[in-house]
């Protein structure tokens, strides 16, 4: 049935630029899967905002990136898990773009250790960057795209994509803080959607499994880890990081327009369990 509540139901995207006119936020964006998702966004035609934490000139190389090709980018230094400097981001964004449409909840760490070595330093670290700061973000920007004042640009008043992993469904043994935080962003979002969908704000997951990422180094860097870990992956082969980007640009389009509370596991059937495919 047509959209009786959005006026922006009637939005027509771009040909090839599926977010032209957008502007998106996209934590931890000066490396692996944020990097790929904001150069993605800003390919797709939205104006991106580069978080990151530590290494500016990594950030501002994105940005670079990004105005070379013709596009509109900001770098904006925030500690996700710090909620002073995520309103202060957040505001900052609003004041260079005018609006928000888009926010990429992608910052995340590991601290691993066997669990009785587990520290509680550990513990917080990992639960405050990779939860806590995506509860952060989503309220800063679902608090931006409440007080939009400019029309929507899309047919949602707005996107929301945490990032996730495969570890919300497999467990991890020696990673007991990263699967607990990412077990918890699965039920987040889907709160989320529940409570924001009828609002036209949008929230959905992406789940990737084993990307090339420096997050990631010692499962692929040589020939014997690579052959190891791809006993995991059905598929035979790493994802890469802008394969995460592609399917956030999906996400945030209105192609997905109706996709609302799920998580989009992009994993190279990680999660299909392979070592049970010969009977375990």
């Amino acid at each position: 049935m047509p959209n009786q509540t959005n006026p922006a139901a009637t939005v027509k995207p771009t040909p090839g630029k599926p977010l032209a006119g957008q502007n998106a936020l996209v934590t931890g964006a000066n490396s692996g899967i944020g990097k790929a998702v904001a150069l993605a966004f800003a390919a797709a035609g939205a104006a991106v905002a580069v978080n990151f934490v530590t290494d500016p000139a990594a950030a501002d190389a994105v940005v670079q990136t990004i105005r070379d090709g013709g596009g509109k980018a900001i770098a904006l230094k925030a500690d996700v898990s710090v909620e002073a400097e995520v309103e202060a981001m957040f505001a900052r964004a609003v004041e260079e773009f005018g609006s928000l449409d888009i926010l990429v909840a992608n910052a995340g760490l590991q601290r691993d250790a066997a669990f009785t070595q587990m520290t509680l330093e550990q513990w917080n670290k990992v639960l405050g960057v990779n939860l806590t700061g995506q509860f952060l973000c989503a309220r800063a920007a679902t608090r931006a795209f409440e007080a939009r004042s400019a029309p929507a640009v899309s047919r949602a008043a707005g996107k929301i994509i945490c990032m996730s992993s495969v570890h919300q469904v497999i467990p991890w043994a020696g990673h007991a803080n990263y699967a607990a935080s990412k077990g918890g962003i699965k039920l987040l979002m889907e709160t989320l959607a529940q409570e924001l969908a009828p609002k036209g704000i949008r929230v959905n997951a992406i789940a990737p499994g084993a990307i090339r990422t420096p997050i990631n180094t010692a499962a692929w860097q040589t020939e014997a880890a690579y052959k190891q870990l791809m006993t995991l992956v059905p598929y035979g082969r790493i994802g890469e990081p802008e394969d995460i980007g592609r399917a956030a640009v999906w996400l945030a389009s209105d192609d997905s327009d109706y996709v609302v509370g799920t998580t989009l596991f992009v994993d190279g059937g990680m999660t299909l369990y392979p070592g049970f495919a010969t009977g375990g």
